[in-house]
């Protein structure tokens, strides 16, 4: 069957949609592109699901292409090395979290992907390997070591990269939030790293701050307060 749509046919479509005003505000972000999220997410249902389309798309390296390629791709059909490649060239923060989230996190070969990314000297790799654990935590934790990843985020969070200092933040959550017995620890590891204690929280959101996240969440789950 032959694309729907050809890959200058969707760039032409994708540079109707650049907003100088939107690239300004994305830029100052670190993702080069000039398109708002809703009209790219509405180009997909004229482009629909392509992965070979998606597979070309993506060689082109524009960040609006690859973001649309993410979008109308087939997640079980990318092999453990397309998908490390493709991870390693995540640069821009929207390719980075569309590719951990609906690509790597919805792979069969997700566990796999943990482990052959867990511990990378790339911190963009070593982020998704604390994503996908951050993720079994919650939905799979049978057969993890919860004691030795809270070891982990002890010893090695408060001085890691960003994306993986966040990643692990988010497990240090997970953790506390979900196994009662290793909840004083958690809270204690963050109470005690500070990391994100200090980071700007609108109304009505919860600080990603590790204690102050636990302790919400497992309000509201137990609906005491």
């Amino acid at each position: 069957m032959p694309a729907t749509m050809t890959v200058p046919e969707v760039l032409t479509e994708l540079e109707a949609l650049e907003d100088p005003k939107m690239r300004a505000a994305n830029e100052k972000r670190g993702d080069d592109h000039g398109i708002h999220l809703s009209k790219l997410r509405a180009l997909t249902k004229q482009v629909k699901t392509d992965h070979a389309l998606a597979k070309e798309l993506w060689e082109t390296g524009g960040t609006a292409a690859r973001l649309l390629s993410l979008l109308i791709c087939k997640p079980r059909e990318f092999s453990a090395d397309e998908l490390d490649g493709m991870l390693r060239e995540t640069r821009p923060p929207k390719v980075n979290e569309w590719f951990v989230s609906y690509i790597a996190k919805k792979s069969p070969l997700a566990e796999e992907m943990r482990l052959r990314w867990f511990g990378d000297a790339d911190p963009t790799v070593a982020a998704a390997a604390w994503s996908l654990t951050s993720e079994r935590v919650v939905k799979k934790p049978e057969g993890l070591d919860l004691e030795h990843l809270l070891d982990l985020i002890e010893r090695d969070m408060k001085d890691a990269p960003t994306r993986p200092q966040w990643a692990m933040n988010e497990t240090l959550a997970n953790i506390g939030i979900r196994n009662p017995d290793l909840r004083p620890r958690a809270l204690a590891i963050g109470d005690e790293l500070q990391v994100l204690a200090d980071y700007p929280t609108a109304p009505g959101c919860i600080s990603p701050f590790a204690p102050i996240w636990i302790e919400e969440m497992v309000r509201r789950r137990e609906g005491t307060g």
